[in-house]
């Protein structure tokens, strides 16, 4: 997901809920990193709602992975809905699994794909409304040694570059581990090589999705 994406913190909960005709739609929405994750949370939802209808799931990935199931109900009714407001969201690791119990009237399929569609939008806004959201962008991390005696320094072109220090060893040298934007490194790394006259101090990773 070049440029970036919108993720449920961990640990937390989102909802929303939609009625139609005495039907209750109850979207529940929460954070995962694998599909493992994921089936755990679905599997926690249905032995929570374990006399409900149906109790469809959607999940979505960072890494493009993506699952969804209409459980039961009329197909591309729920499932497909609900995963298409993930997508319009711009959200990622994310499962949202919609809890649906039967008001004892037929809805019809259009009348269901607004219902999921409405529920999990709601669950969505709550998320937003919360401030549970957070927005996670390509960071490369940058690892270097340095003598004391440059600490101050490399800690002023390590601001002027953009990047953050994530955390500092002190022993015989001084370890700097910072992150960048992805793209912004390169600038920091041509500086710190221009410092140590041409001497490459610094260990560049590979780029991952974080908060920054």
């Amino acid at each position: 997901m070049q440029g970036g994406y919108q993720t449920l913190a961990a640990g937390v909960e989102a909802t929303g809920e939609f009625v139609d005709r005495r039907s209750r739609f109850i979207a529940q929405l929460k954070h995962v990193s694998s599909e493992v994750e994921a089936d755990a949370f679905i599997a926690e939802v249905r032995a929570r709602h374990h006399d409900a209808r149906h109790n469809v799931p959607a999940w979505v990935l960072a890494d493009g992975r993506e699952r969804c199931s209409d459980d039961g109900e009329p197909q591309r009714t729920s499932g497909m809905p609900t995963l298409e407001v993930l997508h319009g969201a711009g959200l990622a690791d994310v499962c949202c699994v919609v809890t649906r119990y039967f008001g004892g009237t037929l809805l019809g399929p259009g009348g269901l794909v607004r219902a999921y569609t409405a529920a999990t939008q709601e669950a969505v806004a709550a998320a937003k409304a919360e401030g549970l959201l957070v927005t996670m962008t390509q960071v490369t991390s940058v690892t270097c040694v340095i003598p004391y005696s440059a600490y101050g320094r490399v800690e002023r072109l390590i601001s002027d570059c953009g990047g953050k220090v994530k955390d500092s060893v002190f022993a015989e040298d001084v370890q700097l581990n910072c992150a960048f934007l992805s793209g912004d490194e390169q600038r920091f790394v041509a500086a710190m090589r221009e410092l140590a006259q041409g001497e490459d101090l610094c260990l560049v990773g590979e780029p991952t999705f974080a908060e920054f």
